[in-house]
């Protein structure tokens, strides 16, 4: 996705942005916050003003087990910054290029099903508003929402933490004066889609660094489809791979270890030949043979499903839960209950089949707990995750609209930073606090300073 602002904007401060903001809205402009660029959707594209967050980067200060970071932080960096603190992020994805504002912004999440995505973590966040202020907003941390990020806990939506006042009130125009007010625009942000203000720290509850084994195994799909929800109540993380056609899968199950055992890391054989040439540079090659000749689909999909598994190791936690990903490729991502998994898994591949396609890259399965943000994928129920890839040299539209009629049939959810068709009217009936989001919103830029086409299409705002 490419877009040309007018202008972009690279404040190193809080009050830079907030005074980016207060210009925008004085001159009838608009901005789009923008970290690492990350998303497959037209979430930043602006004509207009373009704000990027590379230069509020680095950790501000650790209190306990919480960790407050610049918002344009990436998640590669994290690690680094918490360990001289014994501290390490509860869950990671497999890509760490994100920024900690978008990931956060989209609902970006790992697996397992003990932890929620990386909104679920967070406890505060400071925001630039449209009308010039700077907010803190957040929740202290009662045991019941700490046990989301824990591992001890599997089941049901995460009791609501109590809000704490704001910190800094804005000035009369805003629209959010009063603490019950703060409370919105916290649970509203945490997911916000960068029409929420422009985040600028962000405080996540951390846990003590921990290691991680990981181990890959190549398993018949009907053995996995059977067993997998009963594995991922057991497993501290586990998902699988599954290419479309092909009668197998590849099952990736992390283990967590303590921080001060022995580990097995990575061997530099390994690294270079599994992940490197093999898992990038001849897949790479395959895909593009594909593309030129279509044919080659089905061979590219049974020789990749048999060599996917890589071996066993161990290693520091954010050494293991991230894995390269240099093929590009587009990719949409739906959330449904836990208790559709066979059904929807076997229906997108089905239809994924069925449309000809001849799509070479595999179905992603992974689960995440339920938390209590207003806009997260998984809000208020555990969820199964299901995404859908294609090289980028191919055409993804048909691949979509295939497998979206039957995200929808199970009640899906989209990931927001990745391909999808919803707008308004099929969101509000997948949130139920999609009306408090769209007035929350309303309320903090009344004026629309932080929309743009495809964020007005998405709310509904006018």
């Amino acid at each position: 996705m490419r877009c040309e602002p007018t202008e972009v904007a690279y404040p190193a401060s809080e009050a830079g942005a907030a005074l980016v903001l207060r210009r925008a809205r004085e001159q009838g402009r608009t901005v789009r916050p923008v970290g690492a660029g990350h998303s497959f959707t037209p979430l930043v594209a602006t004509g207009e003003v373009l704000l990027s967050l590379d230069q509020l980067t680095g950790l501000v200060r650790v209190d306990g087990e919480e960790a407050t970071f610049w918002a344009g932080t990436r998640i590669r960096d994290v690690a680094g910054l918490l360990a001289p603190h014994g501290l390490a992020l509860p869950n990671m994805g497999d890509i760490d290029t994100q920024s900690l504002a978008g990931a956060i912004s989209t609902s970006t999440h790992g697996t397992g099903l003990g932890f929620t995505g990386y909104s679920g973590m967070v406890t505060g966040l400071r925001l630039a508003l449209p009308d010039g202020s700077v907010r803190s907003v957040g929740f202290d941390t009662p045991d019941a929402a700490r046990s989301s990020q824990s591992g001890g806990s599997t089941s049901g939506a995460v009791e609501p933490a109590r809000p704490l006042p704001l910190v800094e009130p804005a000035s009369s125009t805003s629209g959010v004066e009063t603490p019950g007010d703060a409370d919105h625009l916290f649970h509203a942000a945490r997911v916000g889609l960068g029409v929420m203000g422009v985040i600028t720290q962000v405080t996540l509850r951390c846990v003590p660094a921990f290691n991680l084994e990981c181990t890959e195994t190549t398993e018949p799909i009907e053995h996995v489809l059977e067993s997998y929800v009963e594995r991922a109540r057991v497993a501290d993380h586990l998902e699988f791979f599954w290419f479309p056609g092909t009668r197998r899968a590849t099952v990736k199950e992390l283990r967590r270890l303590p921080a001060d055992g022995a580990v097995r890391p990575m061997t530099r054989t390994d690294r270079i030949l599994n992940r490197e040439i093999l898992g990038n540079g001849v897949f790479e090659a395959m895909n593009a043979a594909a593309t030129g000749v279509p044919v080659l689909s089905g061979p590219v999909r049974e020789v990749s499903s048999r060599l996917m598994a890589g071996r066993s190791f161990s290693d520091a936690s954010h050494r293991v839960y991230v894995a390269p990903r240099r093929v590009r490729f587009h990719e949409s991502e739906y959330a449904m209950p836990l208790a559709a998994f066979r059904r929807v898994v076997r229906e997108v591949e089905r239809a994924v089949v069925v449309s000809g396609e001849g799509v070479t890259c595999p179905l992603e399965v992974r689960t995440a707990a339920a938390d209590d943000t207003w806009l997260g994928t998984a809000s208020g129920r555990e969820s199964i995750y299901l995404a859908v890839h294609r090289y980028h040299r191919q055409r993804f539209a048909p691949v979509v609209a295939a497998v979206e009629p039957v995200f929808g049939a199970y009640e899906g959810r989209p990931h927001w930073g990745k391909e999808h068709t919803l707008t308004a009217d099929r969101l509000a009936q997948l949130y139920p606090r999609f009306d408090d989001f769209r007035r929350a919103r309303a309320a903090v830029d009344p004026d629309g300073v932080l929309l743009n086409a495809h964020t007005r299409a998405l709310l509904n705002a006018g």
